[in-house]
């Protein structure tokens, strides 16, 4: 195999890794009323802790138009809360609620459980090679600060 097909069977096995266990989150989402794109949303916001609309733009590449709606929605659904900047009170900020670190917590379990039960087809050895190849493969791809 040449580097090019190297790459390209790495890029599709990380595409499909990486969807399998979104799909299997996202099957339990349904059980919280909440969408795929608003528990990305939630995502960013854990992930962040108290950031502008703007910032949470910028994270999803989405219009503010889009996020402003998905935030009005997790809203309603008790999952996040708008606020006002204390240093700028023109700022509006997001925080999560424990309705929403509950959703959070929740389908984050659900992905690990279902991780642990796939790596348990894998011997000790191998799963630590893997961890130790994704860590590497993990610092390559970080932005350099």
């Amino acid at each position: 195999m040449d580097d090019t097909e190297r790459v390209a069977k790495t890029e599709v096995l990380l595409r499909q890794v990486a969807l399998a266990i979104t799909h299997r989150g996202r099957e339990h989402l349904a059980d919280f009323n909440i969408t795929p794109p608003q528990f990305a949303a939630l995502l960013e916001l854990m992930k962040n802790g108290e950031i502008t609309m703007g910032e949470l733009c910028q994270k999803l590449f989405l219009a503010c138009s889009t996020v402003t709606d998905l935030i009005h929605r997790m809203e309603k659904s008790g999952f996040v809360e708008r606020f006002k900047d204390s240093k700028d009170r023109r700022v509006i900020r997001l925080r999560v609620l424990p309705a929403g670190v509950e959703v959070y917590e929740d389908v984050i379990r659900t992905r690990k459980a279902y991780l642990a039960s796939v790596l348990k087809n894998l011997k000790e050895l191998e799963q630590e090679q893997l961890i130790v190849s994704l860590e590497q493969l993990h610092a390559l791809m970080k932005p350099q600060e």
